[in-house]
């Protein structure tokens, strides 16, 4: 994507071309992107009959509070529309401390919450999970870094200080541990740093590097694991459960008899049987007999498959499409850096998340806790998914009414 004419004078003063309080009022009926708005509201609502479906034969899960999420979600997402953008580009610093206390808020004794293993919930009358919400703070931190560079960053010495700071998230999250979010942020942090500027021989050594580090965690791993009593191996780097999913990936039929192996075949099986129409909305068989685990989250896309067959699956990735090539539209034409930045990030987020999440489901990715954007269950994922939503509207409202 070729990077857009850049007003490099609004980027000496982040707020310079921001209108001065009080002095003009943004009308954002006359501003309103309709195919975004259209295509998001046709994506919620296909994605909450899906949801509905997966979650009305599992105790575990509530509807109404997915859709207090949706609900949260689009009062933030017009919070953000009407808020002028460019106003976080001079906060740069301020949006790492925030994301980072976002992030270690679940060890925080009282409110802290533990589940499945991971500390990544909080209770404040409600649990939520601040990782996901950290990732508006990501987007932003991550585009007002590289917004700083105008477009170009080819000096050795700054490109290690950027990179160094956008791993800070991933650091934190890892404490959790948050894998899949973690490599979320990695990935806008990723997208960033390309569409950035950086030069294209550093983003190769630290792409090396980051392949050469993977290697080291496991040869560490095999030198650090200990006997437990029972007899099984445990490892101090990375949960054995995580260790399968990698193999299970590599060779789908050796560890058939694992939990991994057996989600990823019931997976399959859900997608096969869905044919090319579907069993019918609520008639799926594989999740409502429980053999499709975390069916409303992880997996949805399996019940989406069995419901609605290879129809319903074409309509879902035609309005991901649909999405993202108006958003790739909205950062061609945006002439400010920082405003191409946090969409080009936002849909990067998106396209990982989609690509993981259905991939995944087929064999064709390794399994991971990433949900499928608008679709899962969660009612913070859903809220982060309409705040983004929010981001990229204000970029497209304000660069008409700068």
């Amino acid at each position: 994507m070729p990077l857009p004419q850049i007003d490099t004078v609004s980027f000496g003063d982040p707020l310079a071309d921001a209108s001065p309080k009080g002095k003009r009022k943004l009308r954002l009926s006359s501003v309103i992107c309709w195919p975004l708005l259209l295509v998001s509201a046709a994506l919620v609502a296909f994605g909450l009959l899906i949801c509905w479906s997966a979650v009305q034969f599992d105790d575990d899960y509530s509807f109404s509070r997915q859709l207090v999420g949706v609900a949260i979600g689009i009062a933030a997402m017009a919070g953000l529309w009407a808020f002028d953008y460019r106003r976080f580009g001079a906060m740069t610093y301020p949006l790492l401390i925030i994301c980072v206390i976002l992030i270690l808020s679940p060890h925080l004794p009282v409110i802290g919450r533990t589940v499945m293993g991971a500390t990544s919930w909080i209770y404040i009358g409600m649990q939520v999970q601040p990782g996901e919400f950290a990732k508006v703070t990501v987007v932003l931190f991550a585009a007002s870094l590289l917004a700083k560079y105008n477009g170009r960053l080819d000096d050795v010495r700054e490109y290690c200080k950027c990179v160094g700071l956008l791993l800070v998230p991933f650091l934190c999250i890892m404490t959790q541990p948050d894998l899949g979010t973690g490599l979320v942020y990695l990935f806008i942090s990723a997208v960033v740093l390309v569409m950035g500027g950086a030069r294209l021989r550093l983003l190769l050594i630290t792409l090396a590097l980051f392949i050469a580090a993977i290697a080291c965690v496991f040869a560490v791993d095999e030198v650090l694991k200990y006997q437990t009593a029972d007899g099984t191996w445990e490892y101090r780097l990375l949960k054995n459960y995580q260790r399968n999913r990698l193999f299970v990936f590599m060779n789908q039929d050796s560890l058939s008899t694992t939990d991994e192996g057996y989600n990823l075949k019931q997976a399959m099986i859900a997608i096969g049987s869905g044919g090319l129409m579907g069993k019918g909305i609520g008639s799926s068989t594989q999740s409502s007999l429980g053999f499709l685990p975390e069916a409303p989250t992880d997996f949805i896309f399996c019940v989406l498959a069995e419901e609605m067959g290879f129809v319903g699956v074409i309509l879902l990735i035609a309005l991901y499409a649909a999405l993202i090539a108006i958003s790739i539209h909205i950062a061609r034409t945006c002439g400010n850096l920082f405003g191409m930045l946090i969409v080009c990030a936002i849909v990067g987020m998106w396209l990982f998340q989609i690509l993981e999440n259905i991939g995944m489901c087929c064999g064709l990715m390794p399994i991971t806790g990433i949900p499928l954007p608008f679709v899962s269950y969660g009612s913070s994922f859903m809220m982060v998914n309409f705040a983004m939503l929010g981001l990229i509207s204000s970029v497209y409202s304000h660069e008409r009414h700068p």
